[in-house]
């Protein structure tokens, strides 16, 4: 849900190129970078929106979010807990999640 939604916004808000990257060390962090130079807006949506909740989510869920201007664009980052002994071996991944 957390790399979708930041996917997601980058191609609807963002600007291209649009990168994802994942790096695992002590903590997995999850970046999407565009070339946007607007900084995202945190919404407060009301019962019958129907969008402008995901990041407020991600926001209250993961307090190590954020997002970091670069030149050129922004970088969007989240880091998730992550038990690296809870994480599937390769054999375990179904072949469609394999990139």
């Amino acid at each position: 849900m957390v790399l979708s939604e930041l996917v997601i916004n980058a191609i609807c808000y963002g600007a291209e190129p649009i990168r994802l990257r994942l790096i695992r060390q002590d903590v997995l962090t999850c970046e999407v970078a565009d070339a946007s130079s607007t900084s995202p807006r945190l919404c407060h949506a009301r019962t019958t929106d129907e969008g402008g909740r995901g990041l407020f989510l991600i926001a209250q869920q993961f307090p190590q979010s954020g997002v970091l201007s670069v030149d050129p664009g922004r970088v969007g980052s989240v880091e998730p807990d992550f038990n690296p002994s809870q994480v599937w071996r390769d054999a375990d991944v179904p072949l469609a999640l394999r990139i």
